[in-house]
This record gives C-alpha cells, structure tokens and sequence, in this order.
C-alpha cells in the first residue's frame, strides 16, 4: 500500500508537470519526463529487476542534478544567453511592442478586476470579461477581487494587457481602463516605429537599424565559440579574467602549499599530546562559511579584535587594501584548512614503518635525514591524491572569498565587476548573478574553461603521484 501511494503521488506531479511542459510546447523535456515516469512505473510494478529498484532514485537525481546541469551549461556557454536575451525571439516581439504603446485620446472604460482560477481579467460593462485573450462575454466562476486582493496583485493588474482592436486595455489604477496602441508594427520579420524606422534581425538575437540603433529585449540564439574566445580577445574581459586566473593559481598552491607544511610540522611535534592535537581538529569541524564570517568581523579595521586588541588600536585596512586583503583570505584558508592537513600527516607518518627509520638511523642518519629521505618521500606518496583533489577544491573556493571579502576590494579600472581576492568561481558568480548586466553564457563558459583547467592540472597530478609511488 505504501508502494502504490507514493507511485500515486509521483505520477500525480508527473501529470502535472507534463501538462505544464505540452503547454510551453517543450516538448523534448516532454518526452524526457514521460519516458522516465514508465521507467520508474515499469520497475517498482514489476516483480523482477530488484537491483534497479534501489538504483533508480539515484539515478534519477544523478540525470536531474548532474548530467542535466552539465549538458546545459554547455548549450548555453555557445549562446548569448543573459539580460536582455532571455526568452525567445517571439517573446522579444511581444515586449518590444508592448514598450511601445501609448494611450489613445478618448474616455476611460470604468471595469472592475476579476479573477478565476488565479487568472485574472477586466469585468467591463457586467456581460463582458477582458483577459490576455481578448473582450469575451461573461462566464460563470468570474468573481471581483475585493481590494486588499487588488493591492495584493497590483503588479500582475498593471501588466495585464486585454487585446482590442489594434491596440489593448491597460489599468493603472484597477478601476478605469484605457486603451492603448503600440507605435511600432511588426511585419515581414521586421520592427518599423512610428518614424518608418526599419529594424531588422541582425543575426545576434536583436533588432538593429541601419544606424546602429538596437531594440530591447533581445532573444536568445546560439553564438558558436563567442563566449570562449571573446574571454580571451576582448579587452574589457581578458585583461581581469587573466588577473584573476593568475591568483585563483598562486591562491590554491599557496593554500595547499601552506596547509600540508603547517600541518605536517605540528604533526611531528606533536605527536604523542593527544590533548593539543584534539583542540588543533576544532577550526576544522568548525563550519568554513561561519569561519569566514568570525574573522570578517576579527579583522574590522575599526572594532575588530586584531586591530584594537592585539595591535593596540591601529587601524589596519586587512579586507580594504588588495595586497592586505589578498594575505588576509589566504591566513583565514589557511587557518580553516590545515587541521585537515594536521590529520591527513598524522595518519601518514604512524603508517610508516618504524624499521625503516631505525635502519636509517642505524646508519648514520640524523633526525632531518631521516625525515628529508625515508618519511617525506613516503608521505607524499600517500598524500598526493589528497593534495591533487585539496588543489582542486581551494581552486573553486568560493565560501572563503565570498563571506570574508565578496571578491573585493573592487578594482576601479576594470571594465568589469572584479575585484583583488576574486578567483575564477567568484569571477563565475559575477558574471552570472552579480551586476546588473548579467551574462549566463559567459559566465557558463568560464565555468568549462576552469572545469579543463582542475582537470589538466589533476590528471598531471594525478600522474606525477603515480611516478612518486612507484
């Protein structure tokens, strides 16, 4: 019974969804959802295939939240997906026609705003009902909205627009409406404004004049390898971007680097303090992102502690300065990450063999020796895989940068948001989220051009731990 009511409530959603996708005529993510929802039927109905029973759930969040997501960040790093080029290039028509409109001399319709089933509409004279459809005469279920209601859905009244004529009713105040025409007309493919303008689809998702001028919004249209090669070509973006890759390097090795030294050295001396050891693990279980945000405020250049306490109250820019903010994210990672290191060298050095260092020493080795030639070497042919995925890990450490600085300080010259602490991932953020002209395609291509970096920079890890093993 348990079984049937949770198949019952997936294909209940399932229903749902495939309705909602037939309607935006999507129909290849249709066919996805249909085809997996008879797969998921046709296992746990079924008696036999019990293995795939419990590996259909995994499977399917695998397909929604991994393979999904990286297939189409790949389809949109080749378009000009972003602010103004959103939906589609019917999409764009609509908007930019409705932008256009301007009201037609004459009197108001007085009309009362109405809803069924969430849809809203304009009651007009009692016997007609105005929704995105057109003027249709009155049917049952149509009910006036009282008015906390209308200044509820204030936003969705004032851009509803009922077609009528060449033009549409529109209401500012959900009490009168007036009609509206647009100043442009599409015909032919093209955009002519009221002056005869002619607006053509320039081949890049907008309408261009022939003197340059644009029309927005834009749509979205595949763009080829733009998006990769404008990170390099362009001078607006090359310049920060190779800035920025060059630091998000020097911010991982020197963070690996750093981490693995501290730690392997506190694990040599303190071996045997099994109490200082355990307070040492405590920044590690000490969660990364409330790490950042402790020591933003420790390292306030007015209140915080280092500044009035330990320095007595010296004003020290540590997050307001590039080069200080650049040192001050790199102690923080590493204050956050070297218990990790700490544990990793611990359990190394016990698992070396103890005759092994007395046979060094039974030869003449001193102390250094023994550790520069029989320990280090064995370290770090067990260590090596875990300093190649730590480098890939603070490559993409975007929880340090962004709670601790935000990227900043901004770099007033760049042409772009970018800022002395950015790395690649935060650059990603950026691009995508951050400012005002946000750009999904760029910044999705970014997100592969640092993929390919983490992977060459693994695999020769990857296989120079390999040689060191062998």
């Amino acid at each position: 019974m348990v079984k049937f009511l949770i198949l019952g409530v997936v294909d209940a959603l399932a229903v749902y969804g495939l309705v909602g996708l037939a309607g935006q005529r999507a129909w290849w993510m249709f066919g996805v959802l249909l085809a997996g929802v008879v797969a998921v039927n046709a296992v746990y109905l079924g008696r036999r295939a019990v293995p795939a029973k419990y590996l259909a759930p995994g499977v399917a969040l695998l397909l929604v939240y991994q393979v999904y997501v990286v297939f189409y960040t790949g389809y949109a790093a080749f378009t000009n997906y972003g602010d103004g080029h959103n939906g589609t290039k019917a999409d764009a028509v609509a908007a930019i026609l409705a932008g256009s409109e301007i009201r037609v001399p004459g009197p108001s319709l007085a009309i009362r705003v109405a809803s069924r089933d969430g849809e809203l509409g304009f009651l007009v004279d009692g016997a007609r009902v105005g929704t995105r459809a057109g003027l249709v005469p009155v049917t049952p279920g149509w009910r006036a909205l009282p008015y906390d209601q209308i200044v509820a859905r204030q936003a969705e009244i004032a851009a509803l627009r009922v077609p009528s004529g060449d033009g549409g009713l529109r209401t500012a105040d959900g009490i009168t409406a007036a009609r509206y025409r647009p100043t442009m007309t599409y015909r032919d493919g093209t955009m002519v404004d009221a002056h005869g303008v002619i607006y053509r689809d320039d081949g890049r998702g907008v309408f261009a004049a022939a003197d340059g001028r644009r029309l927005s919004p834009g749509w979205k249209v595949f763009v080829g390898p733009e998006n990769f090669t404008s990170v390099l070509t362009n001078a607006e973006i090359r310049g920060p971007f190779l800035g920025v890759l060059g630091w998000t390097f020097a911010f991982a090795g020197l963070s690996v680097a750093l981490s693995f030294g501290f730690g392997l050295v506190l694990a040599l001396v303190l071996d045997g303090f099994r109490f200082y050891r355990t307070l040492l693990v405590l920044p590690y279980a000490f969660p990364a992102f409330m790490a950042a945000l402790l020591w933003q405020g420790l390292l306030n250049p007015d209140h915080g502690f280092v500044n009035q306490v330990l320095l007595g109250g010296a004003h020290v820019p540590w997050l307001g300065d590039p080069w200080l903010a650049k040192l001050s994210v790199l102690a923080v990672n590493v204050w956050i990450g070297f218990p990790y290191m700490f544990l990793i060298c611990t359990g190394a050095l016990q698992a070396i063999p103890a005759p092994l260092s007395e046979a060094a020493r039974v030869d003449g080795a001193g102390p250094w020796r023994v550790l520069r030639s029989v320990k280090l070497p064995l370290l770090l042919a067990s260590t090596a895989p875990v300093l190649v995925a730590t480098f890939a890990f603070n490559f993409n450490n975007f929880n340090v940068i962004y709670m601790l600085t935000g990227g900043g300080p901004r770099d007033a010259r760049a042409p772009v948001d970018v800022g002395a602490t950015d790395l690649l991932i935060s650059l990603v953020y950026k691009l995508a989220f951050g400012g005002s002209a946000r750009n999904y395609g760029l910044a999705c291509a970014v997100s592969i051009l640092i993929f390919v970096v983490i992977a060459v920079v693994s695999l020769a890890g990857f296989r120079r731990a390999g040689r060191v093993a062998a």
